[in-house]
């Protein structure tokens, strides 16, 4: 099998795994692993859901209901042209997801930019929030800086111009410099199948959206520290602690900080933690989750 069939045979398989339901109209795609209770794990950029598949399996197997969402605009979700592509934005439609799902109570793990995004979530569902997993993202997002490697994408003509250089030759270097310690660990298809998911039928454009639409103002900062200060729900944070990008000395001790940490979980990895060190976030997952009642 060539390796080109390998990446569609590995999206055609996670494709298989999920399942695709009505958000206010948009065509959206989840997976939706076990029984239990629930617990929702929000992905950033550029990624999906396919970044979880493993943590959301291992939380299957401890008797949890394990979701993640593909945000529109990314992975197997639609990508409509009229979309709210805003942290606000996509809180309000993991809210409305969520209802649709119908649960009414949920466990929350979020990462990259599925924190900003997913604070913004619990602010406005704090009675249904159990506990609260934060891997390496931010919460200051008046201060906050973009990695180097994603600035470009704010520019237009520029943003455009990285995007088309970002390919399945391309990416794997990426991949494995920012995104993980030991890519040799991890099929090719699988590291390739990212930049397809990426792309998909827009060539990225609304990925493009999402990076020239950070939020950034004092009122959404202080939605996002509502959602990690003075809680009714458990708190802790798992950091890739070899992450290039959000580094643990500027970002993880600024989670550590404003959440009121003791201490936080540092793992051998970097930015996608979930790729290879998943048993270790699942095993903190349950844990935390024995502590909220």
């Amino acid at each position: 099998m060539s390796q080109d069939d390998k990446i569609l045979e590995t999206i055609d398989k996670h494709e298989r795994s999920g399942k695709y339901f009505e958000v206010n109209g948009i065509r959206t795609f989840a997976l939706d692993y076990g029984e239990g209770e629930a617990i929702i794990c929000i992905h950033g950029v550029p990624t999906s859901s396919f970044l979880y598949r493993k943590v959301l399996k291992s939380l299957a197997e401890k008797d949890y209901r394990a979701i993640s969402i593909d945000l529109p605009g990314l992975g197997l979700s639609a990508r409509p042209e009229d979309f709210n592509y805003s942290f606000p934005g996509f809180a309000d439609f993991l809210s409305q997801a969520i209802q649709e799902l119908k649960i009414a109570k949920f466990h929350l793990v979020v990462h990259d930019i599925g924190g900003p995004i997913g604070f913004a979530l619990a602010a406005k569902n704090l009675e249904k929030v159990l506990s609260l997993t934060i891997l390496n993202t931010w919460v200051d997002v008046v201060n906050f800086k973009k990695p180097l490697p994603m600035r470009p994408f704010e520019k237009k003509v520029l943003g455009e111009a990285e995007l088309k250089m970002l390919t399945r030759n391309t990416w794997p270097v990426m991949f494995s410099t920012l995104g993980v310690s030991n890519a040799s660990a991890i099929p090719g298809e699988e590291i390739k199948a990212y930049v397809d998911l990426l792309k998909r039928e827009d060539n990225g454009k609304a990925f493009l959206k999402i990076m020239r639409n950070f939020a950034n103002s004092p009122q959404f900062r202080e939605s996002c520290l509502q959602a990690v200060q003075n809680t009714t729900y458990p708190v802790q944070a798992i950091w890739g602690k070899d992450d290039p990008g959000l580094t643990y000395d500027r970002y993880g001790r600024e989670i550590e900080k404003e959440a009121d940490l003791d201490e936080m979980t540092l793992l051998s990895s970097r930015h996608f933690l979930q790729e290879e060190a998943w048993e270790e976030i699942a095993k903190k997952i349950d844990a935390l989750a024995g502590k909220a009642y």
